[in-house]
């Protein structure tokens, strides 16, 4: 599953399932491991990038019959186009370049789910917590 999150607002949450090797695809761009070989995203934008044009951004813009739907906005100098892609592809491609992403406030206000709390943490408590450890600690506690 492919979690996107809001940047601002809410930080709702947008689930979207995908296959294994889409997931490694973005796993690997995310974590900047270079194949031997160029994959097949990083072919494309090779290809790309030899035909002049660039990805300006993706856009995850709706579900229809149960499938998400992404579009890939490219500049090139024979003008600008928007390709439609799957939502996995189309992230792929946008670790890859560091092209900005998105979602139609539309599909978010139809699909995605309210984040979980995050826990607080009171720095102060764990502070104390911590004196308090070594205040009682001694080697004996170590010993096996």
């Amino acid at each position: 599953m492919m979690l996107l999150r809001e940047q601002d607002g809410d930080r709702r949450l947008l689930p979207i399932y995908i296959g294994t090797p889409e997931a490694s695809a973005i796993h690997y761009a995310l974590e900047g491991v270079e194949p031997p070989r160029p994959l097949t995203h990083d072919l494309f934008l090779i290809t790309l990038g030899e035909l002049g044009a660039t990805v300006d951004q993706v856009v995850v813009t709706e579900m229809r019959d149960r499938t998400f739907h992404a579009e890939v906005y490219l500049s090139s100098p024979s003008g600008d186009k928007v390709i439609s892609a799957r939502p996995s592809d189309a992230v792929a491609l946008a670790v890859r370049c560091n092209a900005p992403l998105f979602a139609t406030d539309e599909l978010m206000a139809a699909e995605a789910q309210e984040a979980p709390a995050e826990p607080e943490v009171d720095a102060a408590e764990i502070i104390d917590d911590f004196k308090d450890f070594l205040d009682n600690v001694s080697p004996e506690d170590f010993e096996a």
